[in-house]
């Protein structure tokens, strides 16, 4: 059985973009087979209904490049989407940043589940705080083979939540195929936890591979667009 999907949009100056290799200055509007243009509402719509899924990955990549957090598009989303919990990553450094942004959000916040990134904190402490509500997951970030992890996560199995996302950013629209061998290192090391992984897939035999090796989900998006799944 091939592992469930969680369809993922990149939101870059209120556009959904394509994401290519975690190259995010050079990102450009996503060209979808599933709807037409690169308006978020449209894009994440589409995703979902192609998906039948519950849940939309999003990355703010203007919040993940220091600049402030899209806030108001995240906020129409969330009440477009009534019934959709969202999984947000955008560039928390701490848990005072999710709570603020989350607020934001009034009645619908209860559907964000922050993602907290290794690549963008800076020492364990901050995680345990992060973490502490239940509601958050934790992104441990490679890119080229080099771990993005200045607090030394991926090394820290005892302090990882209960959902946990494998990040290989150099195969995220890459056509690479997943990286396997790193998602069974982690089930090894988190067997209870929810492991997600992210970047690679191809097609539904990439998603039967990646359940076999250990994911519980994957985040996608080229291939959704791409209609070879």
């Amino acid at each position: 059985m091939p592992c469930p999907i969680i369809p993922v949009i990149d939101l870059q100056a209120g556009q959904a973009v394509r994401a290519v290799r975690g190259d995010r200055q050079n990102y450009k509007p996503v060209v979808s087979a599933l709807c037409a243009g690169s308006e978020p509402l449209t894009v994440a719509r589409a995703l979902l209904a192609h998906t039948g899924s519950n849940r939309l990955y999003i990355a703010d990549l203007d919040a993940l490049q220091g600049r402030p957090p899209q806030a108001s598009l995240l906020r129409d989303l969330l009440q477009a989407l009534p019934t959709t919990e969202l999984w947000l990553d955008a560039g928390f450094a701490d848990a005072a940043f999710a709570s603020a942004l989350r607020e934001s959000f009034g009645s619908d916040a209860a559907r964000m589940r922050p993602v907290f990134a290794s690549e963008s904190l800076r020492t364990r402490e901050q995680l345990a705080a992060c973490i502490a509500d239940g509601q958050a997951a934790l992104s441990l970030d490679r890119r080229d083979g080099m771990r993005l992890d200045a607090a030394g996560f991926w090394d820290a199995p005892e302090l990882w939540p209960g959902r946990v996302i494998v990040m290989t950013l150099e195969r995220v629209g890459s056509d690479a195929g997943p990286d396997l061998a790193t998602i069974a290192d982690v089930r090894r090391k988190a067997p209870r936890a929810m492991v997600i992984g992210a970047g690679g897939i191809r097609d539904a035999r990439d998603l039967e591979s990646a359940a076999v090796a250990g994911a519980d989900a994957w985040l996608v998006a080229s291939a959704l667009h791409d209609r070879r799944l």
